[in-house]
């Protein structure tokens, strides 16, 4: 109706210019040069008008306007329902359509650069709580494996997100990678970088057991941590105890990110007080403080904070049975000798990090 209307009122406007006087105008006959330049430009005039309207653009009510952030908050419930049992390396969940309609890809702002065994993973989902935190499932690991698939790739990986939301990623393997820092600053200088650290000597044993638990035909840890278990000597060259030399490997980064770039999370403050990490990694990332105490409970059996059960959900969300597995037994003399091999390079971490953790000052935690 609305094409037929604006038809009428054309044919309506030549009566009113004199639909005559028109038709005269392209007569055989002598024509006077004065009147062809009104009438030319009133039939472009016409013209113009009647293919606008026949395309739509006579419309006077405009559609109605769907919110995106709507449909990404509803992604966000989906996803932060699931349960938490995907373990590290393992391939994302399928994303939701919705999610690959509003927003846009982007570099992260803020990457989980370490540690093994830290508690990596139990940051990211208490992180993913929060509404204006997108993150990927799964590690990407652009930054130490796949750096020569290029930036395009390590950007397709990411969430989609809105104005006023951060994109995170997390591969603890960054903090212990020699090029890693190299790469991260080509990428943005103000990337915000987060580590999670905890007690070396109970990383190391918490690194050996997942490990244990794959090949359960491992040599025992004291062989495999001691070059000469006659002499006390330690094996670097072994990951489980390479990782755990923090001030090595931060001097690294620091030689291309401010120590205000960084952020350093207690792996054991993040089990017994993780609302309070939880807010120190909030103002970091200048986030509102939306996960708080009322987020967590703490489970007995796997002797690890879990998050309360989401709205719609009929189950509270705890990490996968791969935590919180029980650590084999290791000789106490063992962990003393491995314990008196980090404290220099505990406190040289501390004075770098501007923090003292503790580490010496506590026992050996059985528990994964």
């Amino acid at each position: 109706m609305r094409h037929v209307s604006c038809v009428v009122s054309s044919c309506c406007a030549l009566r009113l210019m004199g639909c005559s006087k028109w038709r005269a105008a392209f007569n055989l006959g002598p024509l006077r040069a004065q009147s062809k330049p009104p009438v030319f430009l009133a039939m472009i005039f016409l013209f113009t008008y009647l293919f606008y309207c026949l395309n739509g653009h006579c419309e006077s009510s405009p559609r109605p306007v769907r919110d995106p952030r709507n449909a990404i908050r509803h992604y966000d419930a989906v996803e932060r329902a699931r349960l938490s049992d995907v373990p590290d390396g393992d391939a994302p969940p399928k994303n939701i359509s919705v999610a690959d309609t509003f927003g846009s890809k982007k570099f992260p702002q803020a990457i989980i650069i370490g540690v093994k065994k830290g508690g990596t993973r139990a940051l990211l989902e208490f992180l993913r709580i929060h509404p204006d935190v997108r993150a990927v499932g799964s590690e990407p690991h652009f930054f130490d494996r796949f750096y020569d698939k290029g930036p395009d790739w390590y950007r397709s990986l990411m969430p989609r997100t809105l104005e006023g939301q951060i994109t995170m990623e997390k591969t603890p393997s960054y903090f212990i990678t020699k090029e890693a820092p190299r790469r991260v600053f080509s990428m943005s200088r103000h990337t915000k970088l987060i580590v999670v650290v905890r007690d070396p000597v109970t990383r190391a044993v918490s690194d050996y057991t997942q490990t244990l638990s794959k090949s359960p035909g491992l040599p025992s840890f004291q062989n495999l941590a001691f070059r000469n278990a006659t002499a006390g000597l330690i094996d670097t060259s072994w990951s489980a105890v390479r990782i755990g030399i923090y001030a090595k490997h931060l001097e690294n980064w620091l030689r291309f990110f401010p120590l205000s770039g960084l952020l350093f999370v207690s792996g054991e403050r993040l089990v017994t007080d993780p609302a309070g990490e939880m807010g120190r990694v909030q103002d970091f990332l200048g986030l509102k403080r939306v996960v708080t105490d009322k987020h967590f409970y703490f489970n007995q059996t796997k002797g690890f904070p879990c998050l309360k059960k989401p709205e719609g959900s009929s189950r509270p969300r705890c990490l996968g049975k791969s935590k919180g597995r029980p650590h084999p037994r290791i000789p106490s003399d063992a962990l003393r000798r491995l314990r008196d091999f980090y404290r220099p390079f505990n406190l040289k971490f501390y004075q770098m990090a501007g923090h003292d953790f503790g580490w010496d000052a506590t026992a050996h935690r059985q528990g994964s």
